[in-house]
């Protein structure tokens, strides 16, 4: 069948989008969508415990959604690349329709 993915794809489909499957998860990709910031930030801007949101990054991390960079004592973190903000905006065009 053309156009149709192989399973692998597929799998890995599904697994890009559990990354978005969790509402801490979208929070803290919609702040990074904006800049660069580090766990302190990203914990006072949600609301949760450092220990809860480096948790959350580590995940985004395993899902190629997030990059980081060291900056002195500081890492901050960002958004992988242009798709995961397509992909942020496409889905909140989608539920806003």
């Amino acid at each position: 069948m053309s156009g149709i993915p192989a399973k692998e794809t597929m799998e890995q489909i599904a697994d890009l989008f559990k990354g978005f499957g969790d509402p801490t998860r979208v929070h803290i990709l919609s702040l990074l969508q904006q800049r660069e910031l580090c766990v302190t930030d990203i914990a006072d801007a949600v609301e949760l415990s450092q220990s809860a949101i480096s948790h959350q990054l580590r995940i985004l991390k395993q899902m190629h959604l997030i990059k980081y960079r060291r900056e002195g004592k500081n890492i901050l973190y960002s958004l992988a690349d242009d798709h995961v903000k397509t992909i942020l905006q496409m889905g909140l065009e989608h539920v806003l329709e």
